[in-house]
């Protein structure tokens, strides 16, 4: 089944509480975290992911879009995320920030811009339990997703079958009710949508039309028979 992971960047940061309550449903609650240096942005931290893992059940996605994420994302385990995704763009020793990640008991993920092929990583995936391939240049929310991503989530998706991979594959960027069926059908299974949830009138029902949506892609798809 389809994960459904609420963005809050796309959230009123006022009512965060609030917000968290609205997706009950969702899967993951996304949490984007910028330093205004790996992306000209800055957004939350450690205190406010803290004070979110207090005040929903719904677990934490952290996304650090940072500068030195080995020095820094073991803090968003204990702060409270369940998962925690670096970019491999910006990480020093990606295969032992992922053990240590795991061994602090969260799961670890690697993101990849829109540049950044999969290729070179082919060896590090076993050490992961979730690929992040960004469909828009990471940074800010709101922008349109890139269609040339999907050859590269497909690409992806054979990798983690050739080597017989438990591997989540996530996206995020764009991802709407208009494109997430594309993004299903070409290998994604965890999908982070933005503001086609927070600027939908009924969160929770955008939540759960999404993953209709990405459930009834993912039955046709070549991909997923046998999966």
């Amino acid at each position: 089944m389809a994960q459904i992971n609420p963005s809050i960047l796309s959230a009123d940061f006022a009512r965060l509480a609030d917000e968290a309550k609205a997706v009950d449903g969702a899967d993951w609650l996304h949490v984007d975290v910028m330093d205004n240096h790996f992306v000209p942005n800055l957004t939350l931290g450690v205190p406010i992911v803290e004070s979110l893992s207090r005040a929903t059940g719904t677990p934490l996605d952290c996304h650090l879009m940072i500068e030195d994420p080995d020095r820094w994302a073991p803090q968003y385990v204990e702060a409270g995320a369940g998962s925690v995704t670096f970019h491999v763009e910006a990480a020093a020793a990606p295969v032992r920030l992922a053990r240590e990640i795991r061994a602090k008991g969260a799961r670890a993920s690697m993101a990849l811009r829109p540049a950044t092929p999969i290729e070179p990583f082919e060896d590090l995936l076993p050490e992961l339990d979730m690929l992040l391939i960004m469909t828009v240049e990471p940074g800010f929310g709101g922008q349109a997703f890139l269609d040339i991503m999907l050859p590269k989530i497909r690409r992806t998706r054979e990798l983690i079958s050739k080597h017989g991979l438990e591997l989540w594959l996530q996206v995020d960027g764009g991802v709407s009710e208009s494109t997430i069926e594309r993004c299903a059908e070409a290998g994604a299974d965890v999908f982070v949508a933005g503001s086609a949830v927070y600027g939908a009138a009924d969160p929770a029902a955008a939540v759960a039309a999404l993953r209709a949506k990405a459930d009834a892609a993912t039955a046709g798809a070549a991909w997923a028979c046998g999966h």
